[in-house]
């Protein structure tokens, strides 16, 4: 396995930065995780509780390195956020808090996406288009994974998310494929893909560049455009 990425994480125009990004980078063992988590602006602490869903699935994912990659290890990993943050808002007088997550796991050549709230993940596959799960098609050679909370404009409410003492809303959706060399992979919160046309990312994920050069564009776009936080990793494979 031979995957190569970048990361950008900013807070942009807001004060502070509630976004949070990880990668587990295990490929000697042939394993790359890499993930997202947006804290809820309108609440308290988004920034503690993307932290900790972000620390929790990491830690979760670590210790159970020897455990194929699976709907029923994404749920417990889920569990384990949802338990964690309502530990925390305990200790800080019940306040409530909350943060979406969006992931990318991928095991030797199979790639485990799970996604709760608004956060996004996309896959360019040159020459194929894959209409299996939960992936929805948005243009020719190109995949986006996303939920109906992508599907609800200009609502502050998402329907799912990790929030505190509320686990029912912390269910993922989560899909598998076969990932193939040149496949390109973008993990990003809202703050950077509404702050670039649908067109111009999958184009730019499409140039033949370096993962750093095409997340500097997004960058760049994101910085002039952007009033959030935004945050992503893109990952090229370039063997499986």
């Amino acid at each position: 396995m031979k995957i190569k990425y970048a990361t950008i994480c900013e807070k942009g125009k807001r004060t502070n930065n509630e976004d949070k990004v990880k990668v587990i980078d295990m490929q000697d063992k042939n394993r790359w995780t890499a993930i997202v988590c947006d804290g809820l602006g309108g609440h308290s602490l988004g920034d503690v509780a993307s932290e900790i869903a972000i620390n929790t699935i990491s830690k979760y994912w670590v210790r159970n390195i020897n455990v194929t990659d699976s709907k029923e290890k994404v749920v417990k990993a889920c569990e384990e956020v949802s338990v964690s943050i309502d530990i925390k808002s305990s200790d800080l007088n019940h306040c409530e808090m909350g943060t979406t997550m969006a992931m990318i796991s991928i095991e030797n050549d199979i790639a485990t996406i799970a996604h709760i709230g608004d956060s996004r993940c996309y896959l360019i596959r040159k020459g194929h288009c894959n209409n299996g799960g939960n992936l929805i098609n948005s243009e020719k050679d190109n995949i986006v994974y996303q939920t109906e909370d992508h599907h609800r404009p200009n609502c502050d409410i998402l329907s799912r998310c990790f929030f505190s003492y509320k686990p029912e809303a912390a269910v993922p959706d989560v899909v598998q494929f076969k990932v193939k060399p040149d496949d390109r992979i973008l993990v990003c919160t809202d703050g950077l893909y509404n702050s670039v046309w649908p067109h111009v990312i999958i184009g730019r994920m499409m140039d033949d560049k370096s993962a750093e050069t095409i997340l500097d564009t997004f960058a760049f776009l994101c910085e002039k455009f952007s009033n959030d936080n935004y945050s992503g990793i893109m990952a090229i494979v370039e063997e499986v």
